[in-house]
């Protein structure tokens, strides 16, 4: 499909009216009966689609997610789930021009565009990586080590996340139509519960587009997802103690939603995530001939233009130290300048327009009541240039700055968020008073620090943390590389406290077990290896006669044993292994100084003890280990000196297929628990190796 017949498609350039979006439900596309929704080009202003929801049945579109999305990826586990992402961003990036085409309509320049598109099917890559990673082969999650829960280690504890057998519902904002969907779906379907993905009506063409090429790539089973152009109507009023919610909007709706008697009555997950007042400092080191002054007025600038400031994490009150002010007001305005209002189509363009001629009214009423506490000191909301386009036709807004003398003297600015190109510029004496304004927002997703001196950075962040989600640190050094104060990444949490939703999002691992269930398992260690298939120290072992190197991936069993044979350690293998090593630690080779040391002797070298125990398990001829793949969670329990008689034992404790790849053999990831002891059955060194171990998938 071209871009052009995308457009025509989504806009009804072919036909005789603007067609009516579709909504995705129950395996089928929809299109909603009765009045609907007009959706107009934000640029030209000309209606291009509409949408409704009317005549759905919601309830039905709950049960097919439960009964039949739900079972459909509990039956995967998290490293299929994670390969679908990988192939369902892959399908979608190929067609990314289609959307970019579409995404004009929303005043998006084309950076704007990169950021929701690419953004987007970033996460949904990102995800598909981590999931493979950092997760199982397995429909659960174990979370944390074993818990002793007796004296004698018979009974012990577990903690496994299994996938929630609801449905998560996805109520997103207008402002990335496209990153705003695929950055709740990818943990979602990543942890195995289907979801509903109502985007804000405004933009839903663009969303409904990418989403239909989901469709159209037919790898989600049937069930994974659903689509609402429109009303959520009773939606909520269906779901149960197993669905959760996911929103993103005003902090009003958001409450409105949380409140409603189905979430409170059924404990209904409900994550938040609101549009916050967002600051910025620029700490009393940067001064104009210093780098981190004109990184601080590049990004403030950007942030306020990017979207035309529609971005939940924009900035939107920047504090400055009080001799700075007029530097910083000269260099904003000056930076603003070069920023260019008007249709992104044409060059030169730097800015767009809201993403509807709605947001107008609403932008324009939160700038009155700063205007009525602060001095308006950039642009002018009357008179302004708007290039290629009809500035009355079209959702044009211009920028604006102001300036609040006393900032706490005023509430305004720190309660009244302008979800548009508009920010606050605000003076600050100490550092303790720039700490106690950004606390003034009540809880915000970001805020950004620009500073050389790292005793700042810190006092700052001490001083903001509990009040912000996420915190950036920008000088000279990390500037180049960095994704900037606006920009939310997959591997860091989303969210904030207070006022802007008390939720997270995203956070790697940490977004998908919010779609999870924690439960605590109690029981012996053998019955709970065989229930979570890894090995849990106390369980009972299978040794066997032939080596466990000699065994491929699959005649592996979780909890497969090998007791080795003992060594004995001498002076003479320490002083051999510190002249290899080159490590001539007193505690290893000063008698004296060992003996006022809280050893009381020498002691063998820990890395000398990890040496002897591979030398103790390690089969040495070709077979199906290929090789060691690392080493995890080394403890160096007791001291080991000269003259005892170390022994360890080897255990598989988890098994992990790894996809095959043409240059390689087919092979697995074999966990083995290491534990090393000493003549009196003391632990010394206890550790977990990882090797790679040839299958039989294929003939050898």
């Amino acid at each position: 499909m071209t871009s052009a017949s995308a457009t025509d498609r989504v806009f009804g350039i072919s036909s005789a009216a603007p067609r009516r979006l579709e909504n995705y439900v129950c395996g089928e596309w929809v299109v909603g009966a009765g009045k609907a929704t007009d959706l107009f080009h934000a640029v030209s202003g000309e209606k291009i689609a509409e949408a409704t929801t009317g005549g759905l049945d919601f309830a039905r579109v709950v049960d097919y997610a439960k009964r039949v999305g739900g079972p459909a990826l509990r039956r995967l586990t998290f490293h299929e789930r994670a390969r679908m992402l990988k192939a369902v961003a892959q399908q979608v990036m190929a067609r990314k021009d289609e959307f970019y085409a579409i995404s004009a309509a929303t005043g998006a320049t084309k950076n704007d565009s990169w950021v929701d598109i690419e953004g987007g099917i970033g996460t949904f890559f990102a995800y598909a990586s981590r999931g493979r990673r950092e997760m199982p082969d397995e429909r659960f999650y174990i979370d944390g080590p074993t818990e002793m829960l007796s004296k004698g280690g018979s009974f012990v504890g577990r903690h496994i996340c299994v996938p929630l057998e609801g449905v998560a519902v996805h109520i997103n904002a207008f402002n990335f139509p496209v990153w705003g969907m695929l950055e709740k779906l990818a943990p979602t379907l990543l942890a195995g519960v289907p979801a509903i993905v109502k985007p804000a009506t405004v933009t839903s063409y663009l969303t409904e587009a990418v989403f239909r090429a989901m469709i159209e790539a037919r790898i989600f089973p049937d069930g994974a997802i659903q689509l609402l152009c429109g009303s959520t109507g009773d939606l909520l009023e269906h779901l149960d103690a197993q669905s959760a919610v996911a929103f993103t909007g005003s902090a009003e709706t958001g409450r409105m939603l949380k409140t409603s008697p189905a979430i409170v009555e059924h404990n209904v997950r409900f994550n938040m995530e609101a549009d916050s007042l967002n600051y910025s400092m620029l700490g009393p080191d940067a001064t104009p001939d210093a780098p981190e002054f004109e990184l601080f007025i590049k990004e403030v600038a950007r942030e306020m233009t990017t979207k035309a400031g529609q971005k939940c994490t924009a900035i939107r009150r920047t504090f400055v130290p009080e001799p700075l002010l007029q530097d910083v007001m000269r260099a904003l305005a000056k930076r603003l300048d070069t920023i260019t209002l008007g249709d992104p189509s044409v060059d030169g363009v730097r800015m767009g327009p809201l993403a509807g001629r709605g947001q107008l009214g609403e932008v324009r009423r939160s700038v009155d009541r700063l205007a009525g506490v602060s001095e308006l000191v950039y642009g002018n909301l009357n008179e302004f240039s708007v290039v290629g386009a009809d500035r009355e036709r079209g959702a044009f807004f211009p920028t604006l700055l102001f300036y609040a003398k006393d900032p706490f003297a005023v509430s305004e600015p720190h309660d009244v968020e302008v979800f548009g190109p508009v920010n606050t510029v605000m003076p600050y004496r100490t550092v303790e008073d720039a700490i106690e304004l950004a606390k003034k927002g009540k809880g915000s997703l970001v805020g950004s620090l620009f500073t050389a001196d790292d005793r700042v950075a810190r006092e700052v962040v001490l001083g903001t943390a509990a009040y912000h989600g996420r915190l950036m640190l920008i000088n000279r050094h990390s500037a180049k590389e960095s994704t900037g104060h606006g920009s939310p990444l997959p591997n860091l949490v989303h969210g904030g406290p207070g006022r802007a939703g008390g939720g997270e999002e995203m956070g790697g691992v940490r977004g998908v077990l919010h779609y999870m269930q924690r439960t605590a398992l109690q029981g012996s260690p053998t019955t709970l290896m065989h229930v979570t298939n890894e090995y849990t120290p106390g369980a009972a072992r299978a040794f066997d006669r032939v080596h466990p190197f000699r065994k491929y991936f699959e005649e592996l069993t979780v909890g497969d044993a090998l007791l080795t044979a003992r060594r004995t350690v001498t002076e003479a293998d320490i002083v051999n292994f510190a002249g290899v090593s080159g490590d001539f630690f007193y505690a290893h080779m000063d008698d004296i100084a060992a003996r006022d040391s809280l050893f009381e002797k020498r002691v063998a070298h820990g890395y000398f003890v990890l040496s002897a125990a591979a030398g103790l398990f390690v089969d040495p001829a070709p077979g199906p280990v290929l090789a060691n793949y690392g080493l995890e969670s080394l403890r160096f329990v007791k001291p080991v000196y000269p003259g005892d008689t170390i022994q360890a034992t080897l255990t598989v404790k988890q098994k992990t297929a790894k996809e095959k790849k043409d240059d390689q053999p087919p092979q697995g990831v074999v966990a083995w628990d290491v534990e090393v002891k000493n003549q009196h059955d003391e632990p010394v060194a206890v550790y977990t190796i990882l090797t790679l171990v040839r299958r039989r998938d294929e003939p050898v």
